[in-house]
């Protein structure tokens, strides 16, 4: 089994900064990839970015290339989120999750074994 806790959310305003954290603890060795998703209200999970544990192979949505940045810590078994220039439409819970196998469609929530619990964003106007 894998925990997995964000933190870092919260408000601030459109154009600012939020960096997030997911911490994994439990059987991390059996970690292929750390992915990134988000959920508005009234909409589907979405994939934001990912990050292979073993060779930091990265991917990002093409909604925020270019803001935000995913990287990892593997000493401390967590990945980060840097969000810039944050937009009101980047508003949603954002959720940490991992998946123990390789596979190509990183970006499909149901490949993901485990996820964390959520943390909110929101980016005022």
């Amino acid at each position: 089994q894998v925990q997995l806790v964000e933190s870092g959310g919260g408000l601030v305003q459109a154009g600012g900064s939020l960096r997030l954290s997911c911490a994994a603890s439990g059987r991390t060795s059996s970690s292929w990839l750390m992915g990134w998703f988000r959920q508005a209200p009234g909409k589907e999970r979405e994939f934001v970015a990912a990050i292979v544990w073993s060779g930091g192979t990265i991917y990002y949505a093409d909604s925020v290339k270019g803001r935000f940045t995913i990287s990892r810590d593997n000493a401390k078994n967590t990945v980060y989120l840097q969000m810039n220039s944050l937009k009101p439409e980047d508003t949603a819970v954002y959720y940490c999750a991992l998946r123990t196998a390789r596979t190509a469609v990183v970006h499909v929530a149901q490949v993901y074994d485990y996820w964390g619990q959520g943390t909110q964003v929101t980016v005022s106007s």
